[in-house]
């Protein structure tokens, strides 16, 4: 039986299972099982949020809160229907995860943590001091939800409810981390600079990457707030948000699946301790369940820190994907005549404080040339590169590309408008496939959003980018295994797959930073052959190189930087025999 046949068989005795407990499983049984069903939705959005954005929050309890009082607003106080609550619910869930968003997002590290800590005990204490919401006491007497006259205030009917939209939610996030916007929400972890680079807006696919967290945390309290039929400050304390925040971590944070196996453990582990506790020590038992719990969970670390999804995964046989179907590839751009001025630098300066970095240097890129930039090191030549691609802003000077200014451009849009690079400290996801790395670089030619991935009406679209990233695996030699993680090449692999990561771009000027940096000499040869190639294709490159044999027997002019001036520029054999140059390198004339 092939891996694809077992997941799916798996899947169908699960959901059987599922459909079937109400009818063999005692009444308490069920109700944890509401119970795990509405703390793995919660911790399904932490997935995405925490383990695949790399976003940590601990404030998710307070969208669940939100949306309870809400729905219990809605039903007791202005006396409409649950689901008049559903919609107030996810409309003001959505509305303050925006704005807490916009502003917390904008932190970086453990300031983002203590970020969402912070609103997270503002809109708790929030709850608890509103006269509308009853304050302390609460908002008693929230009806039961309704459908075709049918009241589902029994546990065991209401448990198709939130076992029915988890399986749903778990299926729109499946179909979204297999699409366009579903890489670059992956490609967030590890910093903005390379997500960037690749013509994606960062800021926009965390904060709906945030949104949508909070809607799932928003249908988890709606659910609760019916269920319960009763709505008080305790339940959404921040405390419940680490909680959270731990079931998401302990079934493995970057796995969908993990979401209900980590709610499942603590749930039961935790009603565990509060039935065998009192028995062994009755007099302390309340105190010591937290200790218990915690010294648990960091024997939880010591053996299965990636979750316990990805433990098990690992014991269990892999075998690899079939190759994907051909498919007809997207459609590229018309490169520019060759021979015209494609690149402007015109007396472009950065400074950092009191040091000038480069000091107006100028020089000029012809489409389909490959012109080289070197110089010692600390010649500012990597600033250079950063300011033509926009990672930083130049404090003088100008940029043009293709006879626009580029200068004040923000560097997803100077990638948008057909400037591709790689990094000279190489900028891949290790935890993702050499195929999905190098669809990312499609971001740029492709077009499907959140929804569509979500719904899969993305499909043809990703066939024919999938092409593109096989296509430009095939071009640099790294399509023998496309489902390899790309943390598992060598250096020079990766450096290479960072190339067709640009190439997938479709670029119109291909910038490269040292990319025959640990390349043993066969496989700079491959490289030289593969940019040369390129340069007949008509692709412009701009390579900045310290490999002096690389630079000559390859690039068309050569541009000399020292101390952040431009020294000279002319052809290699020029180069070769300024003494200025053998000045720079090797600090006399020979």
């Amino acid at each position: 039986m092939t891996s694809r046949r077992m997941q799916v068989s798996a899947l169908a005795v699960g959901v059987l299972l599922l459909i079937a407990a109400p009818w063999v499983l005692a009444p308490f049984s069920i109700t944890l099982m509401n119970y795990i069903g509405l703390y793995a939705l919660v911790a399904l959005g932490l997935v995405l949020l925490t383990g695949v954005g790399g976003m940590v929050s601990f404030g998710q309890t307070a969208f669940m809160g939100i949306a309870a009082y809400s729905t219990a607003w809605m039903t007791t106080v202005m006396h409409g229907s649950p689901w008049l609550g559903l919609v107030l619910a996810l409309v003001l869930t959505a509305l303050v995860a925006a704005i807490l968003g916009a502003v917390t997002l904008r932190l970086k590290g453990h300031f983002l943590s203590l970020g969402t800590i912070a609103w997270g005990l503002a809109i708790y204490f929030s709850f608890g001091n509103l006269p509308g919401l009853g304050q302390n006491t609460g908002l008693p007497d929230v009806p039961p939800i309704t459908i075709a006259g049918i009241s589902l205030e029994a546990s065991g009917r209401i448990y198709f409810l939130i076992w029915f939209l988890l399986l749903v939610a778990i299926w729109l996030s499946h179909n979204l981390l297999g699409s366009r916007m579903g890489r670059a929400m992956q490609a967030l972890r590890g910093g903005t600079s390379m997500v960037e680079s690749l013509g994606i807006n960062a800021f926009g696919v965390k904060l709906v990457t945030f949104v949508i967290a909070a809607m799932m945390a928003a249908f988890a309290g709606w659910i609760y707030a019916h269920m319960i039929r009763y709505v008080n400050p305790t339940p959404f304390d921040v405390t419940m948000g680490i909680e959270f925040l731990m079931m998401a971590m302990v079934g493995g944070s970057g796995y969908l699946s993990g979401a209900i196996v980590g709610a499942a453990l603590i749930t039961l582990l935790q009603n565990s301790l509060q039935d065998w506790l009192p028995v062994v020590f009755p007099k302390s038992a309340g105190q010591l369940e937290v200790v218990v719990f915690s010294a648990l969970f960091i024997l939880f670390l010591q053996y299965a820190r990636e979750g316990i999804v990805p433990f098990v995964a690992g014991l269990l046989p892999k075998q690899a994907p079939p190759r994907p179907a051909r498919a007809e590839p997207l459609a590229r751009r018309s490169q520019p005549t060759p021979g015209l001025p494609l690149l402007s630098v015109e007396a472009a300066t950065r400074r950092f404080g009191g040091l000038v970095a480069v000091d107006e240097v100028s020089f000029e890129l012809k489409s389909g040339e490959i012109l080289g930039l070197i110089g010692p090191n600390g010649a500012g030549k990597s600033t250079m590169f950063n300011l033509v691609t926009g990672a930083l802003r130049p404090s003088a000077g100008t940029i043009r590309f293709a006879g626009q200014d580029i200068t004040p451009a923000a560097q997803r849009k100077i990638a948008q408008a057909g400037i591709a690079r790689t990094f000279q400290h190489v900028k891949l996801r290790p935890r993702m496939t050499l195929l999905d790395n190098v669809m990312l670089g499609t971001h740029t030619r492709t077009k499907a959003s959140f929804l569509a991935g979500m719904l899969r009406l993305d499909r043809a679209e990703e066939a024919r980018a999938r092409q593109v990233a096989m296509d430009d695996l095939a071009r640099v030699g790294l399509d023998a295994d496309p489902y390899e993680l790309a943390g598992n090449l060598p250096l020079g692999n990766q450096r290479v797959l960072e190339i067709a990561r640009a190439l997938a771009a479709d670029p119109v000027l291909l910038v490269l930073d040292e990319p025959a940096a640990g390349l043993r000499r066969q496989e700079k040869l491959r490289l030289a052959e593969l940019l040369a190639n390129l340069r007949k294709e008509g692709l412009t490159i701009l390579i900045v190189e310290h490999d002096m044999e690389f630079v000559m027997n390859l690039v068309d002019r050569i541009v000399v930087m020292e101390f952040g001036r431009k020294l000279c520029e002319g052809t290699p054999a020029e180069i070769r025999a300024d003494t200025r140059v053998q000045e720079a390198y090797l600090g006399g004339v020979a």
